[in-house]
């Protein structure tokens, strides 16, 4: 189903939108049609849906300035098909390919890609390997993705997986929440974001937001990310943890501005007719 044109009003209007990805599987999203046609995307973290607050704050944000946004559920999580797999890095960049894909059909100008936590990993692996969107926001991404593994899977994880080939991971209460098979694990592992930072185009615009109190991804990960992408700019919002409680307000204003700024000055590059 092809989402219709939005009039030229301040009104914003939502609209639920379907996707095939690569695989066949139907990725399910919501449009909030602005009164232009300049898109940014917005991706959701681990074990998230595109309903995540930072997310519905953001479409909020955007939308009420003008930028149509799109924010959807990768396959395996939330109303998207497909199975929920540990890892998934390089596929769920797949299906933001088809996302962006599908957009750029239906004309839409897609300025920008905004993701947080495994969302800012799919938004600048995306970004490493196709040059076609001028500006990404990576809000709390994981830049050593050897680490944090044992806080989910527990000690001796891979001396686990090895003997049995996964690892149920249960809740606080005993309950089974999802499996992680060795292939999985082995695809977060192999995902090298040393080798994506520096494949990143520097006529891409990267903006790295993090928390200097999270407690899930490290600050110093942010720090590799400045290290090495080549066009970036980082900025840490102090005592802010992962789901930037309390400091919402600040997040969505840094994003809004950054792509704003970039918009006006990519505009006033543009020759003169």
């Amino acid at each position: 189903m092809s989402p219709e044109k939005s009039p030229k009003s301040s009104v914003v209007r939502e609209q639920r939108v379907t996707i095939s990805n690569k695989h066949g599987e139907n990725l399910v999203g919501l449009l909030h049609q602005a009164c232009s046609k300049n898109l940014v995307i917005l991706c959701h973290g681990f074990r998230a849906t595109k309903d995540d607050s930072i997310l519905v704050d953001l479409a909020s944000a955007l939308t009420s300035d003008g930028v149509s946004t799109f924010r959807f559920d990768f396959a395996g999580n939330g109303e998207s098909e497909g199975e929920f797999q540990y890892g998934n890095y390089r596929r769920e960049a797949d299906d933001l390919r088809s996302v962006v894909s599908y957009f750029t059909e239906q004309n839409y100008n897609i300025i920008g890609l905004v993701g947080h936590s495994k969302g800012g990993n799919a938004v600048l692996l995306y970004a490493s390997v196709y040059h076609d969107i001028p500006i990404i926001v990576n809000i709390s991404g994981r830049f050593s993705l050897e680490r944090g593994i044992d806080g989910r899977l527990g000690k001796n994880f891979m001396q686990r997986i090895k003997k049995d080939g996964y690892i149920d991971v249960r809740n606080r209460k005993g309950e089974f929440e999802y499996r992680v098979t060795e292939e999985s694990l082995k695809d977060r592992l192999s995902t090298d974001t040393l080798l994506s930072s520096r494949s990143i185009s520097k006529d891409c615009r990267v903006l790295t937001i993090h928390g200097s109190k999270d407690e899930i991804v490290p600050v110093e990960d942010a720090l590799m990310f400045a290290a090495n992408i080549p066009n970036h700019e980082l900025h840490i919002i102090l005592e802010a943890n992962h789901r930037y409680t309390g400091h919402e307000k600040e997040l969505t204003t840094l994003v809004l501005d950054f792509i704003k700024s970039q918009l006006h000055f990519s505009s006033s590059l543009r020759p003169k007719l």
